[in-house]
Order: C-alpha cells, then sequence, then structure tokens
C-alpha cells in the first residue's frame, strides 16, 4: 500500500487528540473483495470509550487527469 503525503500528519493528529491506532492499515474483505482503509483507531479517553473510526486519507494535489493516466 502506498500512503498518501498526508498519512502521517493525520496519523499523529488522532494520536494527539487521545486516539490509538489499532490498524495501520486496516483491512477488510466484504465477499471475496478485499481493500485497506489507511488508519483504524479507537479512542480511550471516559467521554468516549469504546468509540471506533476508520479513516481514509486521501490529497488530491495533481488535476485528477493527471491521476488517471
Amino acid at each position: 500500500m502506498v500512503k498518501d503525503r498526508f498519512h502521517d500528519a493525520v496519523r499523529a493528529g488522532l494520536e494527539k487528540e487521545g486516539w490509538i491506532i489499532t490498524a495501520d492499515p486496516y483491512e477488510v474483505s466484504v465477499g471475496e473483495v478485499d481493500f485497506e482503509i489507511d488508519l483504524a483507531a479507537e479512542m480511550i479517553a471516559a467521554e468516549r470509550a469504546g468509540e471506533k473510526i476508520a479513516v481514509e486519507i486521501e490529497s488530491f494535489i495533481r488535476p485528477l487527469a493527471e491521476m488517471i493516466m
């Protein structure tokens, strides 16, 4: 998996806010299709105990036409 250029910054921001990264990347299978979400995290602060998120990080720095070619 190629990490997006902002991957590390997003991860650091999540960790700074109290999220614990539980998977990097988070692998998911739906039927016969496998894919990866950039990060999975879990909040351990009491007021948000048990909350979970999955984060997909994308940047569109280049024009879309360049990305398709």
